[in-house]
């Protein structure tokens, strides 16, 4: 994929991102079933947490109300801006993933939500996110699933494609720009720069979840978000 695929995109959809991931209207996916499932991974509070790819700023605001010190990081200047508004003392970056501007082990969690899907280079930005993170430090991982963007993007299941994909509610829209990439290429990143993978989940709506959103069905009986946490156990 060329080097920008996602960050210009994103950039010049900041907006429409902004009014989405602050509805619980619109984005009643994260709110009730994606937010609680990764929180149930999500280890106490240390010395730093990353939140990569932060973009509006509401999950480092979760995470900043549980008790962590967080530094958010983005390659949106947008993005930020909006998160400024929101919390002014909050510890926010501008740069990209794959170059954090923190020293080697300055943090023993990362989370990534939501965020490798919408990244150029996955082995970089995970590389990187190792350098930053202390020997036993821990990324927490939420993704749509594999087999998700594959039925979204069409073509092989193990060819790495971005796409777009326009989620519409009854009070808005949403174009996305995401990566499907097979599940390998994410675990192969993963070992490559020194994580074990201590969790995996694949949380799943229930029946009150589809009885409260009608246009969540096609989700049913099928993987949807894709959730798990890796130690750093050894240097790449």
């Amino acid at each position: 994929m060329s080097d920008g695929a996602f960050r210009d995109v994103w950039e010049q959809r900041a907006e429409d991102w902004v009014r989405w991931a602050r509805s619980r209207e619109l984005d009643f996916g994260f709110w009730e079933l994606n937010l609680p499932a990764m929180l149930e991974l999500l280890p106490a509070p240390g010395r730093l947490t990353l939140d990569v790819a932060c973009g509006e700023g509401r999950l480092s605001r979760e995470l900043a109300r549980l008790g962590h010190r967080v530094i958010g990081i983005d390659s949106s200047p947008s993005l930020l801006a909006a998160a400024r508004e929101v919390s002014p003392d909050a510890e926010l970056l501008l740069a990209d993933a794959g170059a954090i501007p923190l020293d080697d082990g300055a943090a023993d969690l990362a989370v990534a939500s939501m965020a490798l899907m919408t990244v150029d280079d996955l082995r970089a930005v995970v590389g990187e996110v190792a350098r930053v993170l202390a020997p036993g430090g821990r990324l927490l991982i939420t993704l749509l699933h594999p087999v998700d963007t594959w039925g979204d993007a069409g073509g092989s299941y193990f060819e790495e494609t971005a796409f777009d994909n326009e989620v519409v509610r009854a009070a808005g829209r949403m174009t996305f720009r995401d990566a499907h990439r097979p599940l390998a290429a994410y675990f192969r990143a993963l070992e490559d720069a020194g994580f074990a993978i201590e969790r995996f989940r694949e949380p799943e709506p229930d029946e009150d979840y589809f009885r409260r959103h009608p246009d969540a069905e096609r989700l049913r009986g099928r993987p949807f978000l894709l959730h798990l946490r890796a130690v750093l156990t050894s240097e790449p």
